[in-house]
Order: C-alpha cells, then structure tokens, then sequence
C-alpha cells in the first residue's frame, strides 16, 4: 500500500456512494418507527456496521493492484458455483436455499456471483479480444453467465438471475463482440417475455379461455410447433450452404429466437413459483389481486404520490409509518424515501447515482488496460440495473422482482458485494494509466 494510491482514488465516486449509503441509513431507521414514534426494529444498527465495513472494505481493495483478480477470477468463480451448489442442497424451503449459513451469519451468495461472473467474464475477453471469432466469444461467455443465472433462478430467485443478463450484454457489447449475437439475446429475451405475459394476459385480466393459448402453455404444442420451425431452420440452412444468399442466414436467425423463446418462456413458467407468477400478473393489473399480491405495488404508488413536491417531513409519512408499506427497509426503501422526501429528494438520490454512473463511465473510458475497462462496463451495468428495476418497480412501471435498491436498501450481502465493485472500480482508477 502507497500513499500516491491514496491521493489517486477517485474520491466524487466514493463520496456519492458513502451519501447513497448514509440516505439509506437514515431512511431505514425511519422504516423502523410507527406513527406512534416507537422505534421497532433496530436494522439501522446493523446497516450502520455493515455501511462502515463495506468502505473499509472498498478503499482496502483499491489499495489493491486489480490486476490481482486477474489470475484468481476463474477460481473466484469456480468456488460461487460450488457455494450456490451447497446453498441449493443444504438450503430449506423457497427462502432459505438463497442462503448460506455460518454460525450467526448469513451470506446470500447470489450478490458476491455477480462479481465473480464480471471477473471471469472480464478476464476471458481480454484473453480474446484479438480471436476473430465473435461466435465462440459470445457463446463461451453465455456459459460463463448462465450457469450461476440456472443455480439462482433454481433457489428460486429470480430478480438476482435476471440481474445477470444486462452484465453478459453490456460487457459483451463493450468488448466488441458481433452486434448480431448481442440483438440475439435481446430479442430473445424480449420474445420469452412476451411469450410469458400472453397466456397471464389472457387468463388473469381478460378471464378467458382460448385453444390459441395452448401453443404457450402445452408442453405438446410447444415441440409440434418447435418442430416446425426446425424444418424450416433446417431447409433453410442447406439453402444457406448451397447458395450462399444472405436472407437465409436471417430466416435461421429469427427461427432460432422463436423456438429458443417459446421453450424458455414454458421452462421459466415450470421454474416460477406462484408468488413469483402473481407478481408478473399484477405488474399487469395491480387490481387483480390488490389485497394480495397487488397490494405491495399499489400502496408503493399511493406513498410516492403522497410524498409529493417536497414530501412529508422525515417520520412523517402514512404510509410506511402505519406499516401499509411491505418490504420497507429492503425492496421499498426508495418507497419511504420519496414519501418523506418527495419529488426533490427523489432528485437529489436521483443525481447521486448519476454521478456515480458517470464516475465509472469516465474511468472506463480512460483506462488503457481492456480488462479494467470490461471490469467497468460489467459494474455499471450490474449497477444501473438494479437502480432502473428498483425505482421502476416502486413507481409500478416495472414488475416487482424482489431486486434491491443498492446501496440504500438494508441488507449485508448487497452491500458488501456492492462495496466490493466500487474498490475495485477506485483501483482501476488509480491505476487507470497502467497496462499491467
């Protein structure tokens, strides 16, 4: 450790995110007291310890040559996999195979797998960063990402699996990779999505039944129509071969998305528990269910409009302070945030995450070594996606999938593997003029 390294940091990042840390804090403490004034959970303490250690923990690892990563990514990786595999078999019920256990304390492995997948992810596109074969880049590095993506999705989580995607997709966008491959996923995604919503769409908010939906919903169906679309993608190809002609390639380019989409959308409907189908269904219509599952994004809506302008004072809002607010200090933080603070305080949160974006882009931009800079790219978009699906989810303009507001929500694990990012992000910063 050097005392240049020090002054090298780059401190308008780790500002910002100590005051996300510190909001967070604040806003916590205030989930935790009733409209009586009685303080009735004591999780502000322990986000306190967790806060303080965390950036301990960050300005350690920029102290730290992030070269060092480097040449244990692929170990750091192997051991989250084993972790999330030992989590799954040891775990009991829905909520406790997210969790590891040792002795008093309790890591969600999922949080520190998003590192260690942007690590190895990371290290192997510098490794190929002069292959000329995009194919086998992209689907190496789809390995890479769905592997831990099945293990969470299993446990089941699916808020932190899709959290996965937009770090394969922003990292593999940034290293250069065919713009083919990455519209691939996105479409695919996008079509798996929709192939998702159809049959809820129909059954939950039209009430009504239709031999069309089975084509999303029978497993018999789905091959038949697989099928189909193979002999297609089949004759298609040989034409390809024959004839070389370019609009072939494209028919087996949107063949393969329709199949690939309507399996995936029947496999992810098999995984999904019900709870996690409900919250999907209600994304739709909050009223379908709104003293169940629709209640949490219905009262989050009417506790951001309360907060109006400049919100209700600090303590003073209704809605978390009479406990209609679920999840408050987790999910919802943003929730009792804007209620209390209104608009203008959802701005000031608002312009500190930007400015911590904006810290890392500047960073990854500037730094002359590629791997630092896919290390960037894969945090920032681990980052920005949960800030996006958070505050959307909150508003009701995104489903709610359980994804936590970083750096303000209450809970150790996130915070410890977000603080991790952010050291290693401060490293690459110090050393942002070194090639080794």
């Amino acid at each position: 450790m050097r005392a240049r390294d020090l002054l090298g940091i780059d401190y308008l990042l780790l500002v910002s995110v100590m005051a996300l840390l510190s909001v967070g804090i604040i806003f916590i403490y205030s989930a935790g007291v009733t409209y009586d004034g009685i303080l009735v959970s004591m999780e502000y303490r322990q986000q306190v310890i967790w806060a303080v250690a965390g950036t301990i923990l960050a300005v350690a690892i920029a102290m730290v040559n992030y070269r060092k990563f480097y040449d244990f990514a692929f170990y750091i990786y192997v051991a989250t996999i084993v972790l999330l595999l030992y989590t799954l078999v040891s775990g009991r019920g829905e909520v406790a195979a997210r969790w590891l256990r040792i002795g008093p304390i309790s890591l969600q492995i999922s949080e520190f797998a998003k590192i260690a997948v942007i690590l190895l992810l990371a290290r192997y596109l510098d490794e190929t960063k002069r292959s000329s074969k995009s194919f086998t880049r992209f689907a190496v590095c789809c390995i890479i990402v769905f592997l831990p993506t099945a293990l969470v999705l299993i446990q089941p989580d699916l808020g932190t699996a899709i959290v996965f995607i937009p770090i394969l997709l922003v990292m593999t966008f940034i290293a250069g990779i065919a713009m083919r491959y990455v519209i691939f996923l996105v479409a695919g995604m996008a079509l798996t999505s929709l192939f998702m919503f159809i049959p809820l769409w129909h059954s939950y908010i039209l009430r009504r039944t239709s031999p069309v939906m089975t084509l999303f919903t029978d497993l018999g169906f789905i091959g038949l129509t697989a099928l189909f679309f193979s002999v297609i993608a089949v004759i298609a190809t040989f034409s390809y071969l024959k004839y070389k002609k370019a609009y072939f390639f494209w028919i087996i380019y949107g063949v393969a998305i329709v199949i690939l989409s309507l399996v995936f959308s029947y496999m992810v409907r098999m995984v999904l528990m019900e709870y996690q189908l409900m919250r999907l269904i209600v994304f739709l219509d909050p009223n379908v269910d709104p003293l169940g599952a629709g209640w949490n994004i219905i009262q989050s809506i009417i506790a951001i409009g309360a907060g109006g302008l400049s919100g209700q004072g600090f303590l003073q809002g209704t809605q978390s302070h009479f406990r209609f607010l679920p999840e408050q200090s987790t999910d919802f933080i943003f929730s009792v945030f804007s209620e209390e603070a209104g608009f203008l305080g959802g701005m000031f949160v608002f312009a500190l995450y930007f400015v911590m974006f904006l810290r890392i882009l500047r960073t990854m931009k500037i730094t002359a070594d590629p791997f630092a800079c896919y290390l960037c790219a894969g945090l920032v978009g681990m980052f920005s996606f949960h800030f996006i699906i958070n505050v959307g989810m909150t508003m009701g303009i995104m489903p709610i999938t359980g994804i936590p507001l970083l750096f303000m929500s209450y809970g150790g694990s996130a915070v410890f593997a977000s603080m991790i990012g952010v050291g290693i992000i401060l490293s690459v910063h110090v050393r942002r003029y070194n090639l080794t």
